[in-house]
């Protein structure tokens, strides 16, 4: 027996997104299953529909939000979005695009005087760092999200996040910075600055001998100065990333924030959207439903695919019936995999029964501008 798509309780999007006290909506999942399409579509809705003052965050380097909500482009500076229905009920919309090195680049200039910055911008491991290095990302957009959120500004902040391993890793990423700044390799870095400015080298060498020689002949001499150099300046900051990176996990931890998993009915997008449920449980976040986009639906039914087939060849053996039973075996071949995706889907939901979900129809066209982006709402918040 195939599993009813309807067999987890129904997911109220629009409950969601009016009220009050939900202001942040965080969506993740796999990669190319809607999530940036469907973060947009969340915030366009709040702002239309239900009057709130939403700014949407993208962490996807993809231009489709820009482009779906007529913008020329994103940066890291939120741009509101014209031309969009909130005349009656006052509400905005806002996007915004993560850039994480600029981010980088204000939480120093934030945090330090302009001298100290100069260094630090000046220095190679920084300029690589805040550029390249797996991680920053994920936590520069704790950063941003934590300053967004700060600012008070918004009623809701929608997030789209990266595809959901790199999601993991957002979530992940103030325990990561603690873990470092906590770390023995931190100690002996920061070591030089602390004893007076001695040479990286000649401390090292002086407490560990041999081990110092291994370290420079790994990493080099020149990198291995460039770290030192850059972790003496920001010896002063690291208090404050690791306070405020705390500060945000316990805000994705609040009531005031619903995370959205979405997903495709596909064997690899509905496991990802699996295993990160059972991560926000286990880091007891809230997890509001799963939104399954590019949903197949067949318009009759009560005719299944056996059936339709087996029309499709009476049909042929009478001869003169070509069209007719090329449409019954596209519609067999339509309702075959729909029972395929409910069977897939069946799959979170048999892990997951008590989290609400709803169910998206496969669009005829990709989305590309607000007209589509009120289409993919409208679908997401039926009742």
């Amino acid at each position: 027996m195939v599993p009813s798509e309807d067999a987890a309780p129904q997911l109220d999007v629009d409950q969601i997104l009016a009220d009050p006290g939900v202001r942040i909506v965080v969506c993740c999942g796999a990669g190319g299953v809607g999530k940036t399409t469907t973060a947009a579509a969340l915030a366009l809705r709040a702002a239309e529909r239900h009057g709130r003052r939403t700014v949407v965050l993208t962490i996807d380097p993809a231009r489709r939000l820009a482009q779906s909500l007529g913008l020329t482009e994103l940066d890291n500076t939120p741009r509101q979005v014209k031309g969009i229905d909130v005349e009656a009920n006052g509400g905005e919309l806002h996007a915004m695009m993560l850039d994480m090195k600029r981010t980088f680049d204000d939480v120093v200039l934030q945090h330090t005087d302009p001298a100290k910055a100069a260094e630090i911008f000046a220095n190679p491991f920084y300029q690589a760092m805040s550029s390249t290095f797996a991680g920053t990302q994920e936590y520069m957009a704790m950063e941003k999200l934590g300053q967004l959120h700060a600012r008070g500004e918004w009623d809701l902040i929608v997030v789209d996040t990266p595809p959901s391993r790199s999601a993991l890793d957002f979530l992940d990423a103030p325990a990561r910075l603690s873990r470092f700044l906590d770390g023995r390799m931190l100690r002996l870095l920061l070591a030089p600055a602390r004893t007076g400015g001695r040479s990286m080298f000649s401390l090292v060498t002086a407490s560990f001998g041999m081990f110092s020689k291994v370290v420079q002949k790994v990493l080099g001499a020149q990198l291995l100065t460039d770290l030192s150099g850059f972790v003496a300046a920001l010896d002063s900051m690291f208090g404050g990333f690791r306070q405020r990176a705390e500060q945000t996990y316990r805000i994705l931890q609040a009531r005031e924030t619903a995370f959205l998993l979405v997903a495709a009915p596909e064997p690899d997008a509905v496991r990802e959207a699996a295993y990160f449920a059972g991560r926000l449980r286990e880091e007891k976040m809230p997890l509001a439903g799963l939104v399954l986009n590019r949903v197949h639906r067949s318009a009759v039914p009560g005719l299944d695919a056996a059936e339709s087939l087996a029309a499709a060849e009476r049909l042929a053996g009478l001869g003169g019936h070509e069209g007719t039973a090329d449409v019954l075996r596209a519609h067999a071949a339509l309702a075959q995999q729909a029972t395929r995706e409910r069977q897939v889907a069946a799959r979170f939901t048999e892990a997951f029964p008590a989290v609400p979900a709803v169910s998206v129809t496969a669009q005829p066209a990709d989305v590309h501008d607000v007209d589509g982006l009120r289409t993919i709402g409208a679908a997401i918040s039926r009742p």
